[in-house]
């Protein structure tokens, strides 16, 4: 059976961090909600053409056309033995459909504070040329801090600003956090503890997967 896992978490949980992190584990690839909407438009197709044209007229892509770019992107040859998926359910409906299109799936939430991740995310620098996202230790070092991956100049996101982070935890809150009560009655789902180190948190994670996979076969 293919490992399909969903990574659940609120902005600056450190999803794509782990997702990326759990691919190169087990040797499957991870997408992101946003990586599969620029694949489709990049690749011209009749759902791609109609992802930029909604983007075009800066509207938000519905749940009918987010999921059939994931069903398109789970039909390539590269998820055959499974996908990390990052950003994708975000909403009931969304969830509903992945159960038709995946079997097996192994859901993770990653539970961190709403202080924490306030200050992780007011915190947060990204390379203005490259988009690359600082070391927070790098980031620290304010006008001195310089990108590691091209030397370009460190700032901060229009959405890290408190104000607006707080906004943004909001949002999750109302609309994403249904997702939990859709999963956490399964025993493929685990919530796992943010407050840890970025490796700590990679290790349980790790240990949960291997976990679940280990009683899926027996």
């Amino acid at each position: 059976m293919a490992l399909n896992i969903v990574m659940l978490g609120p902005p600056g949980a450190g999803k794509g961090t782990q997702a990326a992190r759990l691919a190169q584990r087990y040797g499957i690839p991870a997408v992101s909600t946003g990586d599969m909407l620029r694949d489709a438009v990049q690749a011209g197709t009749e759902l791609g053409r109609r992802v930029k044209a909604v983007m075009e007229r800066g509207d938000l892509v519905g749940d009918d056309l987010i999921v059939d770019i994931v069903r398109e992107r789970l039909r390539r040859a590269d998820t055959a033995e499974g996908v990390v998926l990052d950003g994708f359910p975000r909403t009931t409906a969304q969830a509903a459909a992945l159960d038709a299109m995946a079997d097996g799936l192994i859901v993770l939430d990653i539970a961190v504070p709403d202080d924490e991740l306030v200050r992780r995310l007011s915190s947060r620098r990204i390379c203005r040329d490259c988009g690359a996202i600082a070391d927070p230790a790098v980031a620290a070092r304010g006008d001195a801090a310089a990108c590691a991956r091209c030397g370009g100049t460190l700032v901060q996101r229009s959405d890290d600003h408190e104000d607006v982070v707080r906004e943004r935890l909001k949002v999750y809150q109302q609309r994403t956090r249904p997702l939990l009560d859709y999963y956490r009655q399964r025993p493929s789902f685990q919530s796992i503890d943010g407050l840890q180190s970025t490796d700590a948190v990679a290790e349980a994670i790790a240990r949960e997967v291997d976990r679940m996979v280990t009683a899926r076969r027996q």
